[in-house]
């Protein structure tokens, strides 16, 4: 059994950055010569990119630990990983619109949680070359180098806001009191608020797990809070892995974000 202290958790964590730089790798060769594209039955796309992502984090994780369980947004979900303390939760690429449109906003995301728990944690944008990690108890860093959220509020705060929600005008409220940043992949907007690019990253609607298992701890590791827009807790590997939504916030500027939510929730009553 695995528990939070670093030397225990030391190989879990170097073959997944190992295997995570793999992935990106091919990813980024990928890129290069061209891909493959499709759409699922929401017709959110999924690549040729995205398969080879999960097929490489699968075999190298399965290779290494074939006792722990699995989850991961491309492929057949498997029942017993309800029935293990320990689960890898993947999103080959988060992102994947940005990802067909050339857009260096896609990140792999993957966590390992232990009991519904996230106790490592890694985010990695190919294209930028970032590397955001987290240890549970041990801090976060990017590129190796530690980070912390902002420590400062400002006038106005500065939020990253999903790129197609703010197309659809969904941040239009928000709009009048805080900077809004449109950005892709939930997961690289966690990792960006982690290391103090803005005050705030949230959206209103439902995520899957595989979208912000990794981020969640990262952001926490980095002195932030997560939850959903409710003040709920995350436990991961359910057998339902959509959440109802999510907020990934610095502690200084929590009280202002969840009260501007609050206020847009109650405009219309």
């Amino acid at each position: 059994m695995i528990d939070s202290d670093t030397k225990d958790l030391e190989k879990e964590f170097m073959v997944l950055i190992d295997s995570a730089k793999k992935a990106s790798k091919k990813l980024l060769e990928i890129v290069e010569h061209g891909f493959d594209k499709s759409f699922k039955s929401n017709d959110d796309p999924v690549t040729t990119g995205d398969y080879a992502v999960n097929n490489i984090l699968q075999e190298e994780f399965t290779e290494h630990f074939p006792e722990i369980g699995w989850l991961s947004e491309e492929t057949r979900d498997n029942p017993d990983r309800l029935t293990k303390e320990l689960v890898w939760i993947v999103d080959p690429i988060d992102g994947t619109k940005e990802f067909v449109s050339g857009i260096p906003e896609y990140a792999i995301s993957v966590a390992l949680v232990q009991s519904g728990k996230p106790v490592l944690g890694l985010i990695l944008n190919p294209l930028k070359d970032e590397l955001f990690t987290a240890i549970q108890g041990k801090g976060a860093k990017l590129n190796g180098k530690p980070i912390h959220v902002k420590d400062k509020l400002s006038d106005k705060p500065t939020i990253f806001a999903s790129r197609s929600e703010f197309l659809r005008g969904e941040f239009e409220f928000f709009k009048n009191f805080a900077e809004i940043i449109p950005t892709g992949s939930i997961a690289y907007k966690l990792a960006l608020v982690a290391a103090g690019r803005a005050d705030a990253t949230f959206s209103l609607y439902p995520k899957n797990e595989w979208d912000i298992a990794a981020g969640c701890l990262i952001v926490e590791e980095a002195g932030g809070k997560t939850s959903d827009t409710f003040s709920q807790d995350f436990i991961f590997n359910q057998k339902d892995t959509l959440v109802d939504s999510i907020i990934g916030t610095s502690e200084i500027a929590s009280e202002q974000i969840f009260d501007l939510i609050r206020k847009e929730r109650n405009k219309n009553e």
